[in-house]
């Protein structure tokens, strides 16, 4: 999370509900409407609306003190009652600023060490694994089933069917979740991709253990902590060229002048 701006939380509470046309709906007659029983007293219900705004808002994974959880309170406690900032955000701001980014580089760097920690202890779990193959860049790959066809080269574009998820088993990205294969041009991929799915041929299955050096490292992305090591489940179904980048158009010939 980086702060933009002093202290600006969006939440996003999204409702979704389905709607039936009358044309489409059968011709009875409904019974009288009964409201259901409410299970939650509204209190309780705003009290998990807080628990969002902390959520997803990301405040949460900063540990604040005792001390400044109250200080947050009150001021959240302030803009809900429609006062005026507690101080001059002119002024306040490049202070605030530098607090929160000091909090997030705090946070970052304890979760950085954790991911270390639970990787280097996966790695050494992994070594009973005698199917698992460690290549001299770190990246470890099993062959779960051999293709019948081709390998495909560091330039080629691949269609495959994969399922991405952390060491802790929790699912990052899959192609199901379009429905369709995926298909990428290796060149434009993180590296443990690219090493590691020359490592299979056509039709077959491979699994693909990639420490944090060869994928997202100590950035990591939306899903994948920073310093994360990422498993791989990756079924190649087609292997193509990828094309040449269009040509730049050619510049207009400038027109004959007259002697």
């Amino acid at each position: 999370m980086k702060i933009e701006k002093p202290f600006v939380c969006v939440v996003l509470l999204a409702v979704s509900g389905a709607l039936v046309r009358a044309d489409d709906a059968p011709k009875v007659t409904p019974p009288a409407a009964v409201a259901p029983a409410a299970s939650f007293t509204d209190a309780q219900k705003i009290e998990e609306v807080g628990w969002i705004i902390a959520k997803r808002s990301q405040l949460a994974d900063l540990k604040f003190s005792a001390d400044e959880t109250a200080a947050l309170m009150k001021g959240f406690s302030s803009a809900m009652d429609g006062k005026p900032a507690p101080y001059e955000l002119a002024k306040i701001g490049p202070e605030v600023d530098a607090l929160m980014q000091a909090k997030q580089a705090s946070y970052m760097g304890e979760l950085k060490q954790q991911n270390a920690t639970q990787s280097a202890a996966f790695f050494a779990k992994l070594k009973e694994n005698k199917n698992v193959v460690e290549s001299p860049t770190g990246l470890r790959y099993e062959i779960v089933s051999p293709g019948q066809g081709p390998y495909p080269k560091a330039t080629d574009t691949v269609k495959v069917n994969y399922t991405g998820t952390l060491v802790d088993g929790t699912e990052f990205d899959s192609s199901a979740r379009s429905g369709q294969p995926a298909e990428f041009a290796l060149s434009g991929v993180i590296a443990g991709w690219t090493e590691g799915i020359q490592k299979i041929n056509k039709g077959g299955k491979i699994r693909l253990y990639v420490p944090s050096s060869l994928a997202y490292g100590d950035e990591g992305r939306t899903g994948i902590p920073p310093g994360s090591t990422l498993i791989f489940d990756v079924e190649l179904l087609d292997i193509q060229p990828t094309p040449p980048p269009a040509a730049a158009p050619a510049a207009a010939a400038a027109p004959a002048t007259g002697g």
